[in-house]
């Protein structure tokens, strides 16, 4: 009977770890618990005592930047570099090159991959810390820099991504690239959002039509209050009521909305009301109501002019007197008019060097409108409120002295007081 010899695997006997384990399956043990146990230390090193450490070191600076990349985990998230370097380093060590290249290949290949995801994590915690320091620089705090960010951090993950894929299917990022190319519909459509997102944002940084602390009304959106981030995808407002509205970015390019910077900026805000008059109280002033009328002391140099300006222009043009609508006369309402423009002027908080107007506006079924179209310097909500209010108060409660009367829609006891009368 011809003898069969069996021949002896080349791993047997040379595949240990240092000199140990007898058979196969002992030796690859081995050699996977020390790859395992090297990873744990060097983890456990880099955060136990490097990572303690730099924390240490960074509570004890004076400056603020050190203290916020502790925050965002920067230093954290680089210390698991070390455990992939050490894998890294330790495989022809743990392995037997010649014995299983494959096995050595593999784990490297594997460990480039961990360093590369690790670099991409602290990458992305990284400037996530300078989107904070920068916030609090003043000459970037109105720049929407997160959206530049994420920009950035997109494209950090996905070149790691990429590199990552290359790595373990040993294959160039260039070939890989092109083949993406037969895939830029199905990006395009997975990317739509991330893409209008990111030409919007430079839009809105070129034209400044948006910064970070703008007041800004968007109705369709129910948003009304101050932008507190501007994003690569979405633009964060604080309404008044404390509620958060969020908006996509590229909203702002294809609807409208209301940015008050421009109010802010120009020292004014506007005031704009109506005083609602009857109309049937409107009549013509005779010589004892500008006598006493001359007793406001704002209103004097008016009347004085005035009244002299139409007895003139009356005498010259041969006007009979006798009857009311002949010629030129005054008017309670045209002398309140000017008295509302010469009240207004006394008051400090209104700028003059602005549109400054009482206009009477076409009358109504409500009355005819009286319109304040001015300019407070205060612009401080509450502050401003109460000058408007101030101002109100005073015109209703003066209304008497030149005898008008303010337009009210009846109400149920102006009826009950008619009919009982």
């Amino acid at each position: 009977m011809p003898s069969v010899s069996i021949s002896k695997s080349p791993l047997e006997g040379e595949f240990s770890l240092f000199g140990l384990g007898d058979t196969l399956f002992e030796q690859i043990a081995l050699s996977w618990g020390g790859v395992i146990l090297l990873a744990f230390f060097s983890n456990w090193v880099a955060k136990r005592v490097i990572l303690r450490g730099l924390r240490a070191v960074a509570k004890k600076t004076s400056s603020q930047w050190d203290d916020v990349m502790v925050e965002r985990k920067v230093f954290e998230r680089l210390s698991q570099l070390a455990p992939a370097l050490v894998v890294y380093l330790s495989a022809p060590v743990l392995f037997r090159a010649e014995a299983d290249a494959a096995a050595v290949d593999y784990l490297r290949r594997v460990a480039n991959v961990w360093m590369i995801l690790a670099g991409a994590r602290t990458l992305h915690a990284l400037l996530d810390s300078l989107v904070v320091i920068g916030l609090e620089q003043e000459s970037t705090r109105t720049k929407p820099v997160r959206s530049y960010a994420q920009v950035v951090q997109l494209i950090v993950w996905v070149s790691a991504g990429i590199l990552s894929v290359a790595v373990l299917m040993e294959k160039s990022p260039s070939a890989l690239l092109t083949g993406l190319g037969a895939m830029t519909a199905v990006l395009l459509l997975v990317f739509r959002d991330t893409i209008l997102g990111f030409i919007a944002s430079l839009r809105i940084e070129a034209n400044e039509m948006l910064r970070v602390g703008d007041w800004v009304e968007m109705p369709k959106y129910g948003a009304d209050g101050d932008v507190t981030e501007i994003g690569l995808h979405t633009v964060k407002i604080q309404n008044w009521d404390k509620t958060i509205t969020t908006i996509p970015t590229h909203a702002f390019m294809s609807d409208s909305f209301k940015n008050w910077r421009g109010m802010t900026e120009s020292g004014g805000r506007r005031i704009k009301r109506s005083l609602k008059l009857d109309m049937t109280t409107v009549r013509f002033l005779g010589s004892a109501d500008i006598e006493r009328l001359s007793g406001i002391q704002s209103l004097r140099p008016y009347l004085e002019t005035r009244a002299a300006e139409i007895d003139l222009w009356n005498q010259e043009n041969g006007v009979d007197q006798s009857t009311p609508v002949n010629g030129r006369k005054l008017t309670n309402l045209g002398t309140f008019r000017a008295y509302v423009e010469a009240y207004l002027r006394q008051l400090g908080p209104i700028r003059e060097d602005m549109t400054f107007l009482v206009r009477q506006l076409a009358p109504t079924p409500e009355g005819i409108p009286l319109e304040l179209y001015c300019f407070s310097g205060e612009q401080r909500w509450a502050q401003y409120e109460g000058i408007m209010g101030d101002i109100f108060d005073h015109l209703l409660s003066v209304l008497a002295e030149f005898d008008l009367k303010a337009f009210q829609v009846p109400s149920g006891s102006d009826f009950r007081s008619g009919l009982s009368g």
